[in-house]
């Protein structure tokens, strides 16, 4: 791993190790901004996401054919550091999403920032079609959130809240409004926010002008097809800037990390 951007006195020392670094360093090289410089209420919501070369968000519906062993620990990295983890439900389907799991590596930072021993998985859903029999609702360390509207099929409540998971209304007819979602996570003290997608949900996002910071994994594949993009949905009105705020490098993978200016 090579740190390219910042540049700063390791910068050069970085780039002639070109080792793999451990988890407690790439802790630091993401940790979430101080709760003084997030947002309103403190909150921060990032997104992960990887990309081959010509834009493809996904592989035959997956994104793993992207990924690569130091992307899998950017991954864990950015979940150990959260307080909560949005998805869509799309993506639990595609993904098979299972429980977020306590980390010993973590164990110690999360106690001194005065977060439980793994993130809440928080599932944006519209229609709650989902399977309340996986072990993401049933067995999670902590319950697993439902993020819904308040037209969702009553049915389809009843059938999570049984399973263990808690519904979270975010949205007057049956859609989830994200700003609404963002601002209900905080209200639980879920502050340090990451999305995980898909590319709809991350879309939703955008537009609403809800995202602060883009953690993009930029793969050195090439898929061509018709995959979709890391977000999806109707174009803003205005493009949103983002700055660069670091540049890792490994094996061809270039570890992006940009926020809002």
């Amino acid at each position: 791993m090579r740190r390219l951007f910042p540049v700063t006195d390791m910068t050069a020392t970085d780039a002639a190790g070109d080792r793999q670094w451990s988890l407690d360093e790439l802790a630091d090289a993401y940790a979430y901004p101080d709760e003084a410089e997030r947002g309103p209420e403190g909150v921060w919501l990032r997104a992960n996401m990887v990309s081959s070369l010509d834009g493809a968000g996904q592989h035959e519906g997956r994104s793993q054919p992207l990924s690569s062993e130091s992307d899998m620990r950017i991954f864990g990295t950015l979940r150990g550091l959260a307080d909560v983890v949005v998805v869509g439900a799309e993506t639990v389907r595609a993904e098979g999403y299972r429980p977020a799991r306590a980390r010993e590596v973590f164990a110690e930072r999360r106690a001194a920032a005065g977060q439980g021993p793994a993130p809440v998985i928080a599932v944006v859903s519209a229609s709650l079609n989902l399977d309340f029999s996986l072990p993401l609702f049933t067995a999670p360390l902590v319950p697993t959130l439902v993020l819904t509207g308040a037209a969702a099929p009553a049915e389809q409540v009843y059938e999570a809240e049984k399973a263990g998971a808690e519904v979270v209304i975010a949205g007057d007819g049956a859609g989830v409004e994200p700003a609404r979602a963002v601002a209900a996570l905080a209200e639980r003290g879920l502050k340090r926010q990451l999305t995980e997608g898909g590319p709809r949900l991350l879309g939703q996002f955008v537009a609403a002008g809800v995202l602060d910071e883009l953690c993009l994994t930029l793969s050195p594949t090439m898929t061509a097809g018709a995959a979709q993009r890391i977000a999806g949905g109707p174009p803003v009105a205005v493009p949103t800037r983002f700055a660069v705020a670091s540049l890792l490098e490994e094996a061809g993978f270039l570890y992006t990390r940009y926020r809002r200016s």
